[in-house]
């Protein structure tokens, strides 16, 4: 079990949810900690927090679709540290809505920040740890990696792109000094299902009120699995084993994926058109029964 005390770690995707919860639970562990993303205002409130816990603090905006920023975001950490002991990409955002209506444009923003960003990451960080003959890359990918909601295609096909990748890495560089791990998380209280919301041009906002709450985590649940992985590095870390199961009976048997997700399907028929009868009360009462 590895000793966490004095190591750095970098975490791209870090403004808020699981990376934010993250960084602040590696600074408990006595890491020091360079956070990146596009929001620098929330960076830097964060950076305050990891060194008020004794760590030190590095806040570096960075876009990961930009070569250039994510470059430079490994340069500063190397200058301000000097090492690099691991790295997780964390960056990336839903869309909910038919991958048949979704535009092409829209379809490639979420594959180049949610796997091609990725990417980015783990090359940077993977020319560091060839150096150094040692280092950790984790990759958030999702439990929607080994099956789908309806409607989420786009950000399920991201999540399986990013766990084949990382899969792959891991038996590639195994006889290097670089572990490889890929992290599935289940539904989480995060700012994802307002994001998802806004790409999508949906009004609702939050976790769906449907989805079982059993299913439903708080940020920091994931980050201490995550640290727990630092520690003792593994190939995939799930938060819960419940879902890993279920997962792997949706892939062994289809049908039994399709009697779950059928449901997902009415309920959302059923929330459009109560948002679309809200949003037009005078036809609502038009076909009101008199």
């Amino acid at each position: 079990m590895s000793e966490l005390r004095d190591r750095v770690i970098c975490i791209v995707g870090a403004s808020s949810g699981i990376g934010r919860a993250t960084a602040v639970e590696c600074a408990r562990a006595g890491m020091h900690v360079a956070v990146a993303a596009r929001r620098l205002d929330r960076l830097e409130s964060l950076a305050q927090e990891v060194e008020s816990r004794g760590g030190s603090a590095l806040p570096v905006a960075c876009d990961v679709q930009s070569d250039e920023d994510v470059a430079a975001l490994f340069e500063r950490c190397m200058e301000r540290f000097g090492r690099l002991d691991a790295v997780i990409a964390n960056a990336g955002y839903g869309h909910e809505g038919s991958v048949i209506e979704l535009s092409d444009e829209a379809l490639r923003s979420i594959f180049e920040v949610n796997f091609f960003g990725t990417v980015r990451v783990a090359r940077e960080a993977v020319r560091v740890f060839r150096r150094q003959n040692r280092g950790h890359l984790l990759i958030t990918s999702s439990c929607l990696s080994r099956f789908t909601l309806p409607y989420f295609a786009a950000y399920s096909a991201t999540k399986a792109a990013q766990t084949q990748v990382g899969r792959s890495l891991r038996l590639e560089l195994a006889g290097e000094g670089i572990e490889v791990s890929v992290i599935h998380p289940i539904t989480t209280t995060t700012e994802f299902f307002d994001a998802a919301a806004d790409a999508s041009g949906e009004a609702r906002r939050g976790v769906p009120a449907h989805a079982p709450r059993l299913f439903v985590q708080p940020p920091e649940r994931v980050a201490r699995a995550i640290v727990r992985c630092l520690r003792r590095p593994r190939a995939e870390v799930w938060t819960s084993h419940i879902t890993r199961l279920v997962a792997g009976a949706m892939v062994a048997f289809p049908r039994f994926h399709d009697f779950c997700m059928r449901r997902e399907v009415a309920l959302r028929a059923a929330r459009l058109s109560a948002d679309a009868l809200e949003a037009t009360p005078e036809v609502a009462a038009e076909n009101a029964p008199s």
